[in-house]
């Protein structure tokens, strides 16, 4: 009978915890189609037509995964934000079963599983097709990897460890940081011994051997990648270690605060000594990412073992106390504050409510970049305006005189206009699109002799440099997105002074 009542206690929570993830995949699924496509979503459908083992700016599980949709799913915004659902479900579970092997009781997983469901920063990422949703979630099956060899001393699981993280790898080359950080928690604390064992070594090498594609994509290339990350600081918004530690707190939200900072507490405790070494991950990376100026998400995916680890502190502190009031409520603390800042990271509102709700909450917005500085937050403001943009495109070309028609080409200043004009192409019967950013520039100048363009955004002395005559047609108009999409000049230029060709690689910009 005490054997029946542990394991009650132990997996009696699988059902609330399928219940939390079931809710925030239904959230997910009722707000897929609010609003339009997010910028980067263009990118990856664009990248998912040149199918490569590389990107400038991204591995190539993220363009796999957006063909696999396309080709079986379809295009739509429900199709393509039903697997980033599906992985942020998974993610709130998974932080319920952390807590479950960490020792937490019933209430301790829901508990856990409840924090990871009402961060901002997890309702935006899932909300839309990013590399970020898959990324936290093959960080999170790594950390629960490393939970299991701690608990059991299992030095063979390093085998799973390196497959996790090998397919992290494929989508995005921030787990390098992880690694490193798991490197060092290991030489701080006794868990030193598995340097000695062979399988540390095996799965290391099966880590690695999922980036050597890309490693030899980027040799072959050029290092694109190298060359973007060498530029990427400059986008982004550079705060002070005080701010980016406060970030921290908004993007996982405020009232969680008191959970996770318990969890890092715990594991750096006497009772919570055996995963010491995901304490220290927390740390280093906390530091390297503060020194680096990383945007403030990267951290974001060691939250959810801090949650885990924070709810079995908690539940102890209840044990001890006896004030066990407190346990609803902190769930209904935490509930309540992840209603109110709901609408700060996901679709949930109308446009109308959404905007008032936005003016009301403005002071809480937090950037990421130096031009996150609208209306809305980016991950709002990125899915306005695209398909006005190709209409009013459309517009231009269909001004053209037949023969320049049959030789234009657009050229966008940056992959988000390139993709959404791309993507939009055929409903609008657009022409070719180029760009100079990033993969696009790798991808080159398709069909285009440079002879008829029509150029989004700059100035007509800029484009006036290359060629002999321009002339600004027309103009865009959009409320709500970024402030450098608000009204772009589309120019029509002829005469191209030099041939595309030979000028292409001046017009590459990777960041």
């Amino acid at each position: 009978m005490q054997k029946f009542l542990s394991t009650l206690r132990e997996y009696g929570s699988t059902p609330v915890l399928l219940g939390l993830a079931s809710l925030k995949f239904l959230v997910h699924l009722l707000t897929s189609q609010q609003y339009g496509y997010f910028r980067d979503e263009f990118y990856y459908i664009a990248a998912s037509k040149r199918l490569a083992f590389g990107y400038v700016d991204f591995p190539p599980f993220i363009a796999l995964l957006t063909r696999l949709v396309r080709e079986t799913l379809g295009e739509s915004l429900l199709a393509l934000h039903l697997l980033p659902a599906l992985a942020g479900a998974a993610l709130v579970f998974l932080t319920g079963l952390m807590a479950r092997q960490l020792g937490a009781n019933r209430f301790g997983q829901a508990l856990a599983a409840l924090a990871t469901l009402i961060a901002p920063q997890f309702l935006g990422i899932n909300s839309l097709l990013t590399m970020d949703s898959f990324d936290i979630l093959f960080w999170g099956l790594a950390i629960y990897v490393l939970i299991l060899i701690f608990k059991h001393d299992n030095p063979k699981a390093w085998l799973w460890f390196g497959l996790v993280a090998g397919i992290s790898l494929t989508t995005k080359v921030t787990m390098l940081y992880f690694g490193l950080a798991v490197v060092i928690g290991l030489a701080l604390t006794p868990h030193r011994k598995y340097f000695r064992s062979i399988w540390l070594y095996l799965g290391g090498t099966i880590a690695l051997a999922f980036l050597l594609p890309y490693l030899i994509w980027n040799a072959a290339s050029g290092w694109p990648t190298v060359e973007f990350f060498a530029a990427y600081g400059n986008k982004v918004y550079q705060a002070s270690p005080l701010e980016f530690i406060a970030q921290q707190i908004l993007i996982m939200h405020p009232f969680t605060l008191p959970l996770w900072g318990l969890g890092l507490v715990y594991l750096f405790s006497k009772k919570g000594e055996i995963y010491r070494p995901l304490g220290w991950c927390y740390s280093i990376l906390l530091l390297i990412f503060m020194l680096q100026h990383a945007k403030n998400y990267f951290l974001a995916p060691m939250y959810p073992v801090l949650f885990a680890a924070g709810a079995v502190f908690f539940e102890q502190i209840m044990q001890a106390s006896r004030h066990f009031w407190l346990k609803p409520a902190f769930v209904c603390f935490l509930a309540i504050g992840g209603i109110i800042t709901a609408p700060m990271a996901i679709a949930v509102l109308p446009l109308e409510a959404h905007v008032a709700y936005m003016r009301v909450m403005s002071g809480t917005k937090v950037k990421s970049e130096k031009s996150d500085t609208g209306f809305f937050p980016q991950h709002f403001a990125d899915r306005f305006g695209w398909e006005e943009m190709a209409a009013t495109v459309a517009d231009v070309y269909r001004g053209l005189p037949p023969e320049e028609q049959a030789q234009a080409c657009i050229f966008a200043g940056n992959y988000g206009e390139a993709g959404a004009l791309e993507f939009y192409g055929p409903r609008y019967g657009l022409p070719p699109v180029i760009s100079g950013h990033n993969s696009y520039h790798l991808w080159g100048t398709e069909e285009c002799s440079g002879e008829t363009m029509i150029v989004i955004g700059g100035s007509i002395s800029s484009v006036g440099v290359v060629f002999e005559e321009v002339w600004q047609a027309n103009q865009t108009h959009c409320d709500y997105c970024m402030f450098y999409e608000y009204s772009l000049p589309v120019y029509v230029a002829r005469g191209l002074k030099v041939p595309l060709e030979k000028i292409w690689p001046s017009v590459k910009t990777f960041q």
